[in-house]
């Protein structure tokens, strides 16, 4: 398995994609059944793939992830050729994860008590699994308005 196996719950929110990827192997839903009880390491194979083929299609569309932690901000936006970053460190006691130190960020960006750092990365050899490993370490995938925002007042 190259990413890692859908929740029960993302399972349940794709269990039409579920049931057409299971066609394409022409894998009735009868088959499915004896398939789980009677060869379980088989169906947690196909659950596997079927996880791999999502997180693929997914990861194909991302353009922008981002990571906030109490200190630090980065903007990911993730180009053809590698990955550029918006690096903001906070080096007061503020906890931008807060409303109130989102707010104070909001009002200090020019205080010298933020940094922003920026830098490119090109991909290793496989692009998806970088991305997904942004996302694994607590990244989420957005539609980069906060990338765009920094990106126009740093630039």
């Amino acid at each position: 398995m190259k990413y890692s196996r859908l929740s029960k719950e993302q399972l349940e929110e794709l269990h039409q994609e579920f049931i057409n990827f299971l066609a394409t192997q022409s894998i009735t839903a009868d088959e499915w059944t004896r398939i789980k009880t009677d060869q379980p390491e088989v169906a947690e194979q196909e659950l596997d793939v079927f996880s791999d083929l999502i997180w693929e299609g997914v990861l194909n569309k991302v353009e922008y992830i981002e990571h906030i932690s109490p200190k630090q901000m980065h903007l990911f936006r993730m180009k053809e050729e590698g990955m550029h970053v918006i690096a903001l460190n906070i080096k007061v006691d503020i906890d931008i994860t807060t409303n109130e130190g989102y707010q104070w960020l909001r009002s200090n960006l020019m205080n010298e008590s933020v940094e922003f750092l920026q830098a490119n990365k090109e991909y290793s050899e496989d692009k998806n699994l970088d991305k997904f490993k942004l996302i694994q370490q607590g990244g989420a995938i957005t539609k980069g308005e906060l990338y765009g925002y920094f990106d126009n007042l740093i630039n």
